[in-house]
């Protein structure tokens, strides 16, 4: 059987890591590799009475389960082991066959390294199986003894003291990307369980932060806030005043999170693009800030003095986290190593595909950000914190297809302002006043009139430019009304009928407006969408607007 279908009999594991053992008899030497391993890394099931075939696997049984699992027990707890290993077990009847699963936890930082007879048998989890440690891997464990999984502790509080609104929002999200999500049908309590929020009648310093009501969070971390901060300027001395926004205090993790998002993708370049038949805005540069959004949230320190803090500035945005890496960056992107502070917290915000592993997260943060903006995030690390820098500036070469448009803009509508050109073309300011910037260095726009009432303008010099620009517009759009169905709408035509479609009933100076474009020119548009057959007017002439036919 594959190994999707293994993990469907064995109904306990989830997204952990996991090794087979046959164990038919007795307990394979080897398994004291792999509880080492698991215990030194994230953890992970241990399952006896299953072989393993490149990538096929196969039932075989224990012959003798209750003497194997309580040897197996009875050595974890004795003194083979430097430390006590925490361990769940679980018995399983597949094909007649008893199979056996131990559940191997992450050993707290403060307890590594865990080896078996002597320090050299210290063993790490890799993505080709269990690897003896070297002695720096050892050094390294031993140094980060203060790296502790505090969010895996249990405080005094029940499901009660829960924010059941909170809890409601995860589930209803979680059914909305996966409807067949085997977690969607299990009552609250299990639920809750299943994500490590509840452990034993008690909830999870992780689960608290997610899903815990303000005061009952602040009686576990003291001055628990995640600071957000919008600063008008480079620096704090080029603004006129420290911030121009500070995010209101939100209840727990998962308020956290969607109210910075929500504010971050204002402040980066999205582009229409299609991606099928609808505007695709989860691209790279969105994801990558996603990435560090997420990456701060699960790896930060709550019980450090400093607080973790995001600010944007006017030419970039910051990520601040207490509490160091578990590792030098140049070795987690080079082995894609996944040590999360909380993971617990991490595990709530996987199951939901918020988050990839450490490793996979600095990928799509450096990688998405390099896409699009042409330079890749900066890195500064030190033992009690690590900072992630993301520059705005893009490295584009000459002028960009959207600053074109912004040229036409203001062609069609001169002597207006940034925030009036934002408004209008529906782009953020601050990238409204990076193409403003490119335009008058290349001398094609200047700004006249006073700071208070002046606008922009295009300079005369750049008429043949203009020309050329008009005559490529108006061919788009004659070619988009003459070739009809024969070749299919143009892209500009086409953009109108994706934005009608996630926007139906609009009428057209509504269009105009947000889309950024002339209304004589959406006009044209629309007849020429309307001749196709492919949209209607529907309602009065007063209150109507256009919508696609299906």
């Amino acid at each position: 059987m594959e190994k999707n279908e293994l993990i469907k009999k064995l109904e306990d594991i989830e997204w952990e890591d996991f090794e087979v053992k046959e164990a038919k008899s007795q307990i394979p030497q080897n398994a004291w590799e792999t509880v080492s391993a698991f215990a030194n890394t994230n953890g992970g099931w241990l399952i006896f009475g299953c072989a393993k075939s490149r990538k096929q696997y196969s039932i075989q049984g224990v012959d003798n389960p209750e003497k194997v699992e309580n040897d197996f027990l009875t050595i974890l707890r004795g003194q083979k082991f430097n430390k006590k290993i925490a361990v769940q077990s679980r018995r399983y009847s597949i094909d007649r066959k008893t199979v056996l699963g131990f559940y191997i936890q992450s050993a707290s930082a403060k307890d590594k390294p865990i080896y078996f007879n002597s320090p050299a048998n210290t063993f790490i989890r890799t993505g080709s199986g269990d690897q003896r440690a070297t002695k720096e891997e050892i050094d390294a464990m031993y140094r980060n003894s203060s790296f502790d999984k505090k969010d895996e502790e249990l405080t005094s509080f029940t499901v009660g003291d829960l924010d059941q609104e909170t809890i409601v929002q995860y589930r209803t999200y979680l059914e909305n990307i996966d409807v067949s999500h085997r977690y969607n049908k299990l009552s609250k309590e299990l639920f809750l369980e299943k994500l490590r929020v509840f452990v034993k009648g008690k909830v999870t310093v992780g689960g608290l932060l997610v899903f815990g009501k303000e005061d009952v969070i602040n009686d576990v971390v003291s001055d628990f806030r995640i600071d957000y901060l919008e600063v008008m300027g480079k620096s704090y001395t080029d603004a006129l005043s420290r911030y121009s926004y500070r995010l209101p205090q939100e209840k727990n993790l998962f308020s956290y999170y969607f109210s910075i998002f929500e504010r971050l993708i204002k402040k980066i370049d999205i582009p229409f693009k299609l991606k099928g038949s609808f505007g695709d805005e989860n691209q790279p540069q969105v994801i990558a800030i996603r990435e560090a959004l997420v990456n701060l949230l699960m790896h930060t320190d709550y019980f450090s003095s400093a607080k973790p803090r995001i600010r944007v500035f006017s030419d970039r945005i910051e990520f601040f986290n207490p509490g160091s890496l578990p590792k030098d960056i140049a070795f987690i992107l080079k082995e894609d190593f996944s040590l999360p502070r909380n993971p617990v917290i991490a595990k709530i915000f996987r199951i939901i595909r918020l988050s990839e592993n450490i490793g996979s997260g600095f990928d799509k943060m450096i990688n998405g950000w390099h896409y699009y903006y042409a330079q890749k995030p900066l890195i500064e690390e030190d033992f009690d914190y690590y900072k992630i820098t993301f520059r705005l500036e893009r490295k584009d070469e000459g002028i960009s297809e959207g600053i074109n448009s912004l040229l036409i803009y203001i062609r069609n509508n001169p002597g207006k302002r940034a925030n009036y050109i934002s408004d209008g073309m529906n782009i953020p300011a601050k990238t409204i006043e990076r193409w403003l910037k490119a335009l008058k260095d290349d001398r094609r726009i200047e700004f006249r009139g006073s700071n208070r009432t002046g606008g922009y303008f295009e300079l005369e010099k750049t008429s043949q430019a203009k020309s050329g620009l008009s005559k490529q517009k108006n061919e788009g759009v004659k070619k988009g009304i003459n070739e009809g169905t024969s070749e299919g709408v143009n892209e500009g035509i086409n953009s109108l009928l994706v934005y009608m479609r996630n926007n139906p009933g609009k009428r057209t100076n509504h269009i105009s407006e947000r889309m950024g474009i002339p209304a004589k020119t959406i006009e044209k548009w629309l007849k020429a969408l309307k001749d196709d057959g492919k949209i209607e007017f529907r309602g009065s002439n007063r209150t109507g607007g256009y919508f696609e036919v299906k």
